[in-house]
């Protein structure tokens, strides 16, 4: 079954708890971006508002980490509560350390990649994460246009999940919508992490229905 995870980036932040409620029946986690204003040119959600999100809903929550020195926040998150921690390979020196770090707070631990960086540079942790994150679109905003391009990287991720026996999910993130979400599925995404194509999508009960059952 496919799972959505929804990333509240897009959600109307004025009434959070009311956008959580709204589509929580609809969606299987909720997706926090944690930007710093460096490594990607924005600034978003800190400890409070994964806190206040932690009041809101019972659904798992993913923290994906888009900030220089991830180190810094890691064990930080392990404390709140998180239920998965995303960490961009290009963050940081100690990927594996990281890595291992999560996991042995049984969280689960993802790995990601930017839309121009090559595949090849997860392959040595392949075998330690619990999942790899696709970014269809360069990280920072939503709103934006997927990259087709992305659909070459999950394809390849699904062809060496079978070929060597492994078992990470492969997530995607980034210009998922009506139109595009069945070839992101067909290529072989696990979980759709989708911000417009959830919070601002008038066909979400049906979308929700047909890929989650």
């Amino acid at each position: 079954m496919i799972k959505f995870s929804a990333s509240i980036l897009a959600a109307d932040l004025s009434d959070l708890k009311t956008e959580i409620k709204r589509v929580e029946p609809f969606i299987d986690e909720i997706h926090l971006d944690i930007m710093d204003g460096h490594f990607v040119p924005n600034l978003t959600f800190a400890y409070p508002i994964l806190e206040a999100v932690k009041k809101c809903t019972k659904l798992p929550i993913d923290a994906h980490l888009m900030v220089t020195n991830p180190e810094f926040h890691v064990e930080k998150l392990i404390k709140l509560g998180v239920d998965r921690i995303t960490i961009h390979i290009e963050s940081t020196f100690h990927i594996n350390k990281l890595i291992y770090q999560v996991k042995e707070n049984d969280i689960e631990a993802f790995v990601t990649l930017n839309p121009g960086t090559p595949l090849n540079t997860i392959e040595e942790v392949l075998s330690d994460v619990d999942g790899v994150l696709i970014m269809s679109v360069n990280p920072g905003f939503s709103g934006q246009k997927f990259i087709a391009k992305s659909l070459e990287k999950i394809k390849k991720l699904r062809e060496w999940k079978q070929n060597y026996g492994m078992d990470y999910l492969i997530a995607v993130d980034g210009g998922i919508n009506n139109d595009n979400i069945q070839t992101v599925v067909n290529a072989g995404a696990d979980i759709l992490i989708m911000g417009y194509g959830i919070f601002k999508n008038d066909n979400l009960e049906n979308l929700s229905r047909t890929f989650r059952i």
